[in-house]
Protein backbone atom coordinates (compact mmCIF):
# COMPACT_ATOMS: atom_id res chain seq x y z
CA UNK A 1 0.00 0.00 0.00
CA UNK A 2 1.65 3.34 -1.06
CA UNK A 3 2.63 5.58 1.67
CA UNK A 4 -0.03 8.55 2.86
CA UNK A 5 0.45 12.03 4.54
CA UNK A 6 -2.03 14.44 5.40
CA UNK A 7 -3.20 17.21 7.71
CA UNK A 8 -5.85 19.20 7.96
CA UNK A 9 -6.58 23.10 8.15
CA UNK A 10 -9.28 25.76 8.17
CA UNK A 11 -8.10 28.59 5.68
CA UNK A 12 -7.48 31.99 7.05
CA UNK A 13 -6.32 35.33 5.37
CA UNK A 14 -5.64 38.39 8.05
CA UNK A 15 -5.85 41.93 7.12
CA UNK A 16 -7.56 41.21 3.79
CA UNK A 17 -9.24 44.82 3.42
CA UNK A 18 -6.81 46.61 4.72
CA UNK A 19 -5.87 49.53 2.25
CA UNK A 20 -2.39 48.79 1.38
CA UNK A 21 -2.75 45.31 -0.01
CA UNK A 22 -0.06 44.37 -2.92
CA UNK A 23 -2.80 42.56 -5.04
CA UNK A 24 -6.41 43.33 -4.51
CA UNK A 25 -7.86 39.59 -5.34
CA UNK A 26 -7.48 38.75 -1.63
CA UNK A 27 -9.87 42.13 -1.00
CA UNK A 28 -13.64 41.24 -0.34
CA UNK A 29 -14.72 44.16 -2.73
CA UNK A 30 -12.30 43.66 -5.82
CA UNK A 31 -12.60 39.64 -5.68
CA UNK A 32 -16.28 40.45 -5.83
CA UNK A 33 -15.97 42.37 -8.64
CA UNK A 34 -14.41 39.61 -10.47
CA UNK A 35 -17.48 37.31 -9.27
CA UNK A 36 -16.00 35.60 -6.37
CA UNK A 37 -17.31 34.88 -3.29
CA UNK A 38 -14.90 36.33 -1.07
CA UNK A 39 -11.17 37.15 -1.05
CA UNK A 40 -9.14 34.40 -2.26
CA UNK A 41 -6.40 32.97 0.02
CA UNK A 42 -2.88 33.62 -1.97
CA UNK A 43 -2.12 30.40 -3.69
CA UNK A 44 1.71 30.32 -2.16
CA UNK A 45 -0.06 30.04 0.96
CA UNK A 46 -2.03 27.56 0.61
CA UNK A 47 0.86 25.56 -1.08
CA UNK A 48 2.80 25.92 2.26
CA UNK A 49 0.47 24.14 3.67
CA UNK A 50 1.18 21.33 1.88
CA UNK A 51 4.60 21.22 2.63
CA UNK A 52 4.31 19.18 5.87
CA UNK A 53 3.20 15.96 4.53
CA UNK A 54 5.17 16.34 1.66
CA UNK A 55 7.76 16.22 4.59
CA UNK A 56 6.50 13.85 6.20
CA UNK A 57 7.09 11.57 3.24
CA UNK A 58 10.46 12.54 1.80
CA UNK A 59 12.23 14.44 4.54
CA UNK A 60 14.60 17.52 4.88
CA UNK A 61 16.42 15.71 1.85
CA UNK A 62 13.28 17.61 0.09
CA UNK A 63 14.59 21.19 1.08
CA UNK A 64 17.92 20.29 -0.26
CA UNK A 65 17.34 18.86 -3.45
CA UNK A 66 13.60 18.06 -4.25
CA UNK A 67 10.42 19.89 -6.43
CA UNK A 68 7.00 20.41 -6.07
CA UNK A 69 4.91 21.49 -9.49
CA UNK A 70 1.65 22.67 -8.27
CA UNK A 71 -1.52 23.88 -10.03
CA UNK A 72 -4.16 26.09 -8.55
CA UNK A 73 -7.25 24.88 -9.35
CA UNK A 74 -10.18 25.91 -7.57
CA UNK A 75 -10.03 29.47 -5.37
CA UNK A 76 -9.78 28.93 -1.33
CA UNK A 77 -11.80 31.52 0.91
CA UNK A 78 -10.87 32.36 4.53
CA UNK A 79 -12.99 29.39 6.89
CA UNK A 80 -12.79 26.62 4.29
CA UNK A 81 -11.75 23.14 5.40
CA UNK A 82 -9.18 21.58 3.90
CA UNK A 83 -7.49 18.67 3.75
CA UNK A 84 -3.49 18.42 2.60
CA UNK A 85 -2.77 15.33 1.28
CA UNK A 86 0.51 13.52 -0.10
CA UNK A 87 0.51 10.25 -1.69
CA UNK A 88 3.54 8.30 -2.74
CA UNK A 89 3.38 7.18 -6.16
CA UNK A 90 6.39 5.99 -7.27
CA UNK A 91 9.70 5.78 -5.06
CA UNK A 92 10.47 9.38 -4.00
CA UNK A 93 7.39 10.95 -6.37
CA UNK A 94 4.41 12.10 -4.18
CA UNK A 95 0.72 13.09 -5.90
CA UNK A 96 -0.35 16.21 -3.65
CA UNK A 97 -3.27 17.66 -3.67
CA UNK A 98 -5.73 20.17 -1.14
CA UNK A 99 -9.03 18.92 -0.79
CA UNK A 100 -11.89 21.07 -0.10
CA UNK A 101 -14.42 20.07 2.23
CA UNK A 102 -16.58 18.96 -0.56
CA UNK A 103 -13.86 16.69 -2.38
CA UNK A 104 -12.86 19.10 -4.49
CA UNK A 105 -9.14 19.50 -5.16
CA UNK A 106 -7.80 23.08 -4.75
CA UNK A 107 -4.76 22.50 -5.59
CA UNK A 108 -3.28 19.54 -7.71
CA UNK A 109 0.60 18.15 -8.63
CA UNK A 110 3.47 16.34 -7.44
CA UNK A 111 6.68 16.68 -5.73
CA UNK A 112 9.98 14.55 -5.64
CA UNK A 113 13.65 13.98 -4.97
CA UNK A 114 16.05 15.09 -7.08
CA UNK A 115 15.84 17.09 -10.18
CA UNK A 116 12.21 17.87 -11.76
CA UNK A 117 12.07 16.49 -15.02
CA UNK A 118 11.27 20.33 -16.30
CA UNK A 119 14.06 21.54 -14.42
CA UNK A 120 15.75 21.57 -18.10
CA UNK A 121 13.12 23.71 -19.30
CA UNK A 122 13.73 26.36 -17.13
CA UNK A 123 15.49 29.63 -18.61
CA UNK A 124 18.71 31.00 -16.41
CA UNK A 125 18.42 34.93 -15.83
CA UNK A 126 21.81 36.62 -17.10
CA UNK A 127 20.92 39.36 -14.85
CA UNK A 128 22.18 38.75 -11.72
CA UNK A 129 23.32 42.35 -10.14
CA UNK A 130 19.91 43.50 -8.22
CA UNK A 131 19.11 46.76 -8.99
CA UNK A 132 16.42 49.68 -6.86
CA UNK A 133 12.97 50.21 -7.78
CA UNK A 134 12.09 52.28 -10.55
CA UNK A 135 10.05 55.27 -9.83
CA UNK A 136 7.70 55.08 -12.81
CA UNK A 137 7.15 51.38 -13.90
CA UNK A 138 5.51 50.35 -17.01
CA UNK A 139 1.88 48.88 -17.06
CA UNK A 140 2.29 44.84 -18.44
CA UNK A 141 0.37 44.29 -21.31
CA UNK A 142 0.18 41.51 -23.99
CA UNK A 143 2.10 44.09 -25.90
CA UNK A 144 4.45 45.22 -24.10
CA UNK A 145 5.31 41.96 -22.66
CA UNK A 146 9.51 41.52 -23.07
CA UNK A 147 9.12 37.89 -23.68
CA UNK A 148 12.79 36.65 -23.67
CA UNK A 149 14.06 39.44 -21.54
CA UNK A 150 15.32 39.68 -18.28
CA UNK A 151 13.57 41.15 -15.51
CA UNK A 152 15.42 43.89 -13.36
CA UNK A 153 17.03 41.95 -10.53
CA UNK A 154 16.12 42.55 -7.16
CA UNK A 155 17.73 42.27 -3.39
CA UNK A 156 15.42 40.97 -1.02
CA UNK A 157 16.49 40.53 3.28
CA UNK A 158 15.19 37.97 5.20
CA UNK A 159 15.83 38.38 8.81
CA UNK A 160 15.41 35.24 11.53
CA UNK A 161 12.35 37.06 12.89
CA UNK A 162 11.13 37.97 9.67
CA UNK A 163 11.52 33.94 8.62
CA UNK A 164 10.13 33.10 12.02
CA UNK A 165 6.84 35.35 11.32
CA UNK A 166 6.14 34.10 7.80
CA UNK A 167 6.03 30.64 9.32
CA UNK A 168 4.13 30.98 12.52
CA UNK A 169 1.74 33.81 11.11
CA UNK A 170 0.93 32.41 7.67
CA UNK A 171 1.48 28.95 8.12
CA UNK A 172 0.77 28.37 11.75
CA UNK A 173 3.56 26.11 11.27
CA UNK A 174 5.92 26.34 14.64
CA UNK A 175 8.80 23.77 13.39
CA UNK A 176 12.20 24.50 14.68
CA UNK A 177 13.25 24.27 10.95
CA UNK A 178 11.26 27.45 10.48
CA UNK A 179 10.80 29.01 13.89
CA UNK A 180 13.76 27.60 15.69
CA UNK A 181 17.61 29.66 16.85
CA UNK A 182 18.48 29.00 12.75
CA UNK A 183 15.56 29.06 10.66
CA UNK A 184 15.26 28.06 7.00
CA UNK A 185 13.14 30.34 4.67
CA UNK A 186 9.66 28.44 4.17
CA UNK A 187 9.48 27.26 0.76
CA UNK A 188 6.08 29.16 0.44
CA UNK A 189 8.50 32.29 1.17
CA UNK A 190 10.64 31.26 -1.75
CA UNK A 191 7.71 30.44 -4.22
CA UNK A 192 6.27 33.98 -3.40
CA UNK A 193 9.08 35.80 -4.21
CA UNK A 194 7.99 35.82 -7.55
CA UNK A 195 5.05 37.95 -7.67
CA UNK A 196 7.37 41.14 -6.13
CA UNK A 197 9.91 40.20 -8.54
CA UNK A 198 7.63 40.96 -11.80
CA UNK A 199 5.89 43.94 -10.00
CA UNK A 200 9.48 45.23 -9.15
CA UNK A 201 9.68 45.39 -13.49
CA UNK A 202 6.40 46.31 -14.25
CA UNK A 203 2.90 48.00 -12.81
CA UNK A 204 -0.17 45.74 -13.08
CA UNK A 205 -4.00 45.10 -11.43
CA UNK A 206 -5.17 42.59 -8.99
CA UNK A 207 -3.79 39.11 -10.20
CA UNK A 208 -4.17 35.40 -9.43
CA UNK A 209 -1.35 33.42 -9.42
CA UNK A 210 -2.52 29.79 -11.39
CA UNK A 211 1.04 27.30 -11.05
CA UNK A 212 4.26 27.29 -9.05
CA UNK A 213 7.08 25.00 -10.12
CA UNK A 214 9.60 25.18 -7.35
CA UNK A 215 13.04 23.33 -7.15
CA UNK A 216 15.03 23.38 -4.16
CA UNK A 217 18.70 23.47 -4.94
CA UNK A 218 20.09 24.14 -1.66
CA UNK A 219 19.12 25.01 2.45
CA UNK A 220 18.02 28.70 2.32
CA UNK A 221 19.06 29.57 5.57
CA UNK A 222 17.37 32.78 6.98
CA UNK A 223 19.68 35.63 8.65
CA UNK A 224 21.20 37.20 4.75
CA UNK A 225 20.20 38.98 1.51
CA UNK A 226 18.82 37.17 -1.17
CA UNK A 227 19.12 38.37 -5.04
CA UNK A 228 16.16 37.36 -7.10
CA UNK A 229 16.35 37.36 -10.68
CA UNK A 230 14.59 36.31 -13.80
CA UNK A 231 13.25 36.19 -17.29
CA UNK A 232 10.15 36.95 -18.74
CA UNK A 233 9.14 33.71 -20.68
CA UNK A 234 5.89 34.24 -22.23
CA UNK A 235 2.48 35.81 -22.47
CA UNK A 236 -0.87 35.08 -23.99
CA UNK A 237 -4.68 34.78 -23.74
CA UNK A 238 -6.54 32.13 -21.91
CA UNK A 239 -10.10 32.57 -22.34
CA UNK A 240 -10.18 36.39 -21.62
CA UNK A 241 -7.54 36.39 -19.01
CA UNK A 242 -4.05 37.60 -19.73
CA UNK A 243 -1.02 35.00 -18.44
CA UNK A 244 2.22 35.64 -17.66
CA UNK A 245 5.09 33.05 -17.42
CA UNK A 246 8.31 34.34 -15.88
CA UNK A 247 11.25 32.01 -15.21
CA UNK A 248 13.47 32.59 -11.70
CA UNK A 249 16.20 32.28 -9.53
CA UNK A 250 17.15 32.84 -5.82
CA UNK A 251 20.84 33.34 -4.76
CA UNK A 252 21.94 33.40 -1.36
CA UNK A 253 24.38 36.34 0.12
CA UNK A 254 27.24 33.84 -1.39
CA UNK A 255 25.85 33.65 -4.82
CA UNK A 256 24.93 30.14 -4.72
CA UNK A 257 21.48 29.66 -6.02
CA UNK A 258 18.75 27.88 -3.81
CA UNK A 259 16.05 27.80 -5.93
CA UNK A 260 14.97 27.81 -9.46
CA UNK A 261 11.46 28.62 -10.08
CA UNK A 262 8.91 29.04 -12.79
CA UNK A 263 5.46 31.01 -12.04
CA UNK A 264 2.61 31.49 -14.00
CA UNK A 265 0.18 34.14 -13.43
CA UNK A 266 -2.96 35.68 -14.70
CA UNK A 267 -2.03 39.32 -14.98
CA UNK A 268 -5.24 40.90 -16.06
CA UNK A 269 -8.21 38.86 -15.07
CA UNK A 270 -11.09 38.36 -17.60
CA UNK A 271 -14.08 40.69 -16.35
CA UNK A 272 -16.82 39.03 -14.97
Amino acid sequence: MNRRASRRITAFLDGEDRPDIPNPIHSTGVARQYGFAGPLVGGVTVYGWLVPPILDLLGDAWLESGWADVRFRRPVYPGDDLEAAAEEIAPGILAIRMLKADGAAAIEGEAGLGDAPWLDELAWPERREPVPPRADLPELTLAAAPRGRDLDPMAVELSVEEARGWALEKQRDAHDRWAGDAPLAHPSWLAARMTPLLKHSFSYGPSIHTRSQVQHLAPARAGQSFVVAGRFVDAGDERGHHVAVIDGAIFASDGRPVARLRHTTIFRIRPA
